[in-house]
């Protein structure tokens, strides 16, 4: 192990990973459990939410803009659209200058149901804030940023993980027994790294 602190090892950085998915979802339950969800009485999904904090930050943004700043396929976003449009707290409409782009708005109604959820939420947390100390709230105001970063830079999708052939990989090797594997340190059966096994928090 290196004695250099700036070298983060692997289980360090797995641990790491562990404590941020842990904290974030701890952040989400206990502000959901404290002032529940915004617009209760259309029992929205998740998706749908963030969209309409998308929209309700963003008044009159594009489907292809939100797509990105949600990282969802546009297809994806245009059926969100679609139903909360249905649902009436989202009005889409045309760009006056390019009719090709739609335009998305909160109607009266969900945008004054949003601040009101975002009020209660909002003053809840700044009154834990208030209590901090001002270097730890200065430490979190410069983490915000790098948390921001990490979404960012997550893959769209993950590729999938197949099992070696051993067949191939014996071949490989000018083995001509398909049973006897390549005992490589910390290599699969024909010198591939192993993928990390990544699992979500919900």
């Amino acid at each position: 192990m290196s004695d250099d602190p700036s070298i983060v090892s692997d289980d360090a950085v797995a641990v790491m990973v562990d404590d941020l998915y842990d904290v974030v979802g701890l952040l989400r339950r206990r502000s959901r459990r404290l002032v529940g969800a915004p617009l209760p009485e259309l029992a929205l999904s998740g998706a749908q939410l963030e969209l309409l904090r998308v929209v309700r930050r963003n008044p009159g943004v594009t489907v292809a803009e939100a797509a990105r700043v949600l990282g969802l396929a546009p297809n994806t976003v245009s059926t969100l659209v679609g139903q909360l449009v249905s649902l009436e707290v989202l009005v889409r409409s045309r760009d006056l200058t390019d009719r090709r782009l739609a335009r998305l708005e909160l109607t009266p109604s969900a945008r004054e149901g949003l601040e009101r959820w975002r009020d209660r939420r909002s003053q809840a947390t700044a009154a834990v804030l208030a209590r901090l100390p001002a270097a730890e709230r200065a430490n979190l105001a410069a983490t915000l940023p790098v948390i921001a970063r990490i979404a960012a830079g997550l893959p769209d999708t993950l590729e999938p993980t197949r099992a070696a052939d051993p067949h191939s990989a014996a071949a490989a090797h000018g083995d001509a027994s398909p049973d006897v594997p390549s005992t490589g340190a910390g290599s699969a059966i024909g010198g591939s790294p192993r993928p990390l096994a990544l699992e979500g928090h919900a």
